[in-house]
């Protein structure tokens, strides 16, 4: 059978494009490992915040807050977002970013400040000689990662989309029309490759024949621990520190705690470094008045980037039927469902009204002008 698109990699990226494309055509997934979503989106504890990342991203975390307040009927069975609030404090070095936060207030999204007193009865651990400012994000959520990840397989299953795990991609040829394809010994056949394999999207864009497109995975490092004895950890809110990338929300009656690191990495299973994690540990106690006792569980992940930190979605500037849909870096979760219309709109030619807003500002040919 010769697919209209074969979709290569399961995770969010992946699974949300194979359920828009299968509107379109005949669509084929192919997981290299022996679960969907194993890498980056199953190791995402995902806010949904519309301020977080550059001016294009921001925009298209906006536009897909709808589907993520309304999915479409059918789609799920629990909603995808529950309230939590983001707290941002500042110890005094860096109002900047307060005053930048603060800059991105809009009616219906309000961010607001708050009194250093109010920010300390909000999160009982903050240490209250050291908090000098703080804003509040009252509209942030948490995503249920996984419940629209198997929303997006599910509906694509049922929209005849055909998903095929532990079928690592090895060789991609072309013939002018037709992409054959080998995964785990098998052919497959399509007229489209869509390449949503996240930290392996370069790896398979030289399978293809394509020029790199400058993709740097990073490794993300994430310890689970208890709060405070007493303290009723999933009343509060998500917590950001100015001045550092380290941040720590609530997990399942925890506390996930991150130093928002960004380590360059092979693509790879990643693993957490155990001097990331001491460190990481010293910085709460230093911080904080929690005594980090127990590490309950780590974990790290991989987040992968381009120079601008914005998405490549589109074509291939000189391979024929080839799209990109890769480079979503720590945003993916709350980018996918635009990001899969898009790709639907410029897959399928049809209109939308996602191509004219973002089309050009994620295209793979922005990269060439990009600086080295």
């Amino acid at each position: 059978m010769i697919y209209d698109f074969l979709v290569i990699g399961g995770g969010m990226a992946g699974a949300s494009a194979a359920y828009e494309l299968a509107q379109h055509g005949h669509v084929i997934l192919l997981e290299a490992e022996s679960t969907t979503g194993y890498h980056a989106t199953g190791r995402s504890a995902a806010l949904f915040t519309r301020n977080y990342g550059g001016p294009v991203v921001r925009q298209i975390n906006a536009a897909s807050a709808e589907f993520f307040r309304s999915p479409p009927k059918g789609f799920c069975e629990t909603p995808l977002l529950t309230p939590r609030g983001c707290l941002t404090v500042s110890f005094g070095d860096h109002d900047a970013q307060l005053d930048a936060l603060l800059a991105l207030s809009e009616q219906g999204e309000e961010i607001r400040p708050i009194t250093p007193n109010d920010a300390c009865a909000m999160v009982p651990f903050l240490q209250k000689d050291r908090v000098k400012r703080a804003v509040f994000e009252e509209n942030v959520t948490d995503i249920d990662v996984a419940t629209l990840h198997l929303s997006y397989l599910k509906g694509a299953k049922a929209r005849g989309a055909k998903i095929i795990t532990a079928h690592p991609v090895t060789t991609m040829s072309h013939d002018g029309d037709i992409w054959s394809v080998q995964a785990a010994n098998t052919p497959f056949s399509a007229k489209r490759v869509i390449n949503a394999a996240g930290a392996w999207a370069d790896r398979i864009g030289a399978m293809a024949g394509a020029a790199p497109i400058g993709l740097i995975p990073k490794r993300r490092t994430a310890i689970i621990i208890n709060g405070p004895e007493g303290l009723d950890c999933t009343t509060l809110p998500a917590i950001d520190f100015a001045g550092s990338d380290a941040y720590i929300k609530p997990e399942a009656g925890k506390l996930m705690a991150s130093p928002g690191d960004a380590t360059p990495s092979e693509p790879m299973d990643a693993w957490p470094d155990d001097m990331d994690i001491a460190v990481l540990a010293d910085w709460i106690q230093r911080n904080t008045t929690i005594e980090v006792s127990r590490i309950e569980h780590s974990w790290a992940g991989l987040r992968s980037f381009v120079p601008d930190e914005a998405p490549v979605v589109g074509d291939d500037a000189d391979v024929p039927n080839f799209f990109w849909l890769a480079a979503q870096g720590g945003y993916g979760i709350m980018m996918a469902p635009i990001l899969a219309q898009l790709t639907a709109e410029l897959c399928s030619e049809t209109e939308g009204p996602y191509r004219n807003l973002f089309a050009k500002a994620l295209s793979p040919k922005r990269l060439v002008d990009l600086p080295e």
